[in-house]
């Protein structure tokens, strides 16, 4: 890994990107940071109560300043928010200094796992059908990270050891 080189996990909310990207960073004995738990801990508020009270904006700008500042942090693993991604400024910094994973799953699979939770300000209001535009959206953004894991038909441990070897061959 360059020195200044950090692994990011990054795909929908439900994908994985925190249970995935922490047992990599212990297998690596790296550091491990959750860009959301990081927001939350700066802001004494859940994602949810964030975007209820101060907006989605906020939270998108404060979700940049935050990332940025993450990112600077050598030789960690990082799970990015569901959104973060999008942002045209992390994006291009995840791109051109750390080495990216798209965990990425069908669709079904995500909205089983997304819908009806209280934790996720985008899903909790939304239709089935803006769920699936939501993550066709992303999916055409995230698709840009340098390696994409499949991860359906997979385990967990098999996802790791993909993520591991994508990441030794880099």
């Amino acid at each position: 890994m360059k020195s200044k080189e950090n692994l990011v996990f990054l795909g929908m909310m439900g994908s994985g990107k925190t249970s995935i990207g922490s047992l990599v960073a212990k297998k690596l004995k790296l550091n491990f940071i959750d860009v959301d738990k990081e927001i939350e801990k700066e802001l004494g508020l859940s994602i949810s109560k964030i975007f209820e009270t101060k907006g989605e904006g906020y939270f998108r700008r404060f979700e940049e300043k935050i990332t940025l500042k993450i990112l600077k942090i050598n030789s960690t693993v990082v799970s990015l928010g569901g959104g973060a991604f999008v942002n045209r400024v992390i994006r291009k910094e995840i791109l051109k200094n750390h080495i990216s994973f798209w965990l990425n799953w069908d669709n079904d699979t995500l909205l089983n796992r997304i819908k009806n939770s209280k934790k996720r300000p985008l899903a909790f209001n939304a239709t089935e059908n803006e769920l699936i535009d939501l993550i066709k959206k992303r999916s055409n953004i995230y698709s840009k990270a340098l390696y994409e894991i499949k991860c359906d038909e997979m385990s967990k441990s098999e996802v790791i050891k993909k993520v591991l070897k994508n990441y030794e061959t880099h």
